[in-house]
């Protein structure tokens, strides 16, 4: 009896997910930058492209055997669905008394973590290319600068490292998503990101 092999073909969900990275860490990044006020508007694409666009790319990533990419935009994802989830409260969404017992600190510990998370899949996306390599480096300046800000250390320096960390990602995260599109449209180089600086065995 002679078995046949199905192939399946995903597309590469790369370019979803650094386009919701780009939209929500561009809007954040005015609000933290002054040139925006509150984040009101900012919720709606904290949740739908911060997260679920970012957790799109994850569930699609894990369909083609991709830890790394899985694991990057399912945690990122959900990052930002917290953050979501922490400005709720802020406005009284979900009762005076949460909003009451805030404390910034947690947030801090929360924000340590993704920094140390960060770091390790910087190391991985040094095997990738140099535009995600790049994007993660920015990422753990971000998360550098929330912990301090939220520890209350070097107030305005930590917030201004925050502030243009994100804006950089949003950039960056722009042009690697346009290169997943127009590289894999035109089946050739459109938009150059770069050879791996660690070679994957």
């Amino acid at each position: 009896m002679e078995k046949q092999v199905v192939e399946v073909k995903v597309a590469d969900p790369s370019a979803i997910g650094l386009f919701g990275l780009a939209m929500v860490t561009l809007v954040a990044s005015s609000q933290k930058l002054g040139i925006t006020s509150e984040v009101s508007y900012v919720l709606p694409v904290a949740i739908f492209l911060g997260g679920l666009a970012q957790l799109y790319a994850s569930f699609s990533d894990s369909k083609l055997n991709n830890t790394f990419g899985s694991t990057a935009f399912g945690a990122y994802g959900f990052f930002w669905l917290v953050v979501a989830s922490d400005w709720l409260i802020k406005y009284g969404v979900f009762g005076k008394e949460m909003k009451d017992a805030i404390d910034m600190k947690q947030m801090g510990f929360l924000y340590v973590g993704y920094l140390i998370f960060t770091l390790f899949m910087t190391y991985g996306a040094a095997g990738t290319h140099k535009v995600l390599f790049s994007i993660f480096v920015l990422i753990d300046f971000l998360f550098l600068g929330l912990s301090m800000s939220s520890f209350e250390i070097l107030p305005e320096f930590s917030h201004t490292l925050a502030a243009y960390s994100e804006l950089l990602i949003a950039l960056f995260s722009f042009y690697g998503s346009g290169a997943a599109v127009l590289n894999a449209h035109y089946n050739k180089v459109v938009l150059p990101v770069g050879k791996a600086i660690i070679q994957r065995g």
